[in-house]
């Protein structure tokens, strides 16, 4: 629940409902290592001294 409710934060604050949209920074990549292939990555908002980062 509480993952819930900071992705609709997130989506609210980028949207621009409280405001100018802020526009969202995206990381997403792929590793091969001796354990195998791997992929990660991540999206966030950047407002100020406010930063909001969901890695996956």
């Amino acid at each position: 629940m509480k993952k819930l409710i900071l992705v609709a934060a997130i989506f609210l604050a980028g949207c621009g409902v409280d405001g100018e949209p802020v526009q969202p920074s995206m990381n997403v990549g792929i590793g091969v290592g001796s354990g195998g292939v791997n992929t990660y990555g991540g999206v966030g908002l950047h407002q100020g001294p406010l930063s909001i980062y969901l890695g996956f």
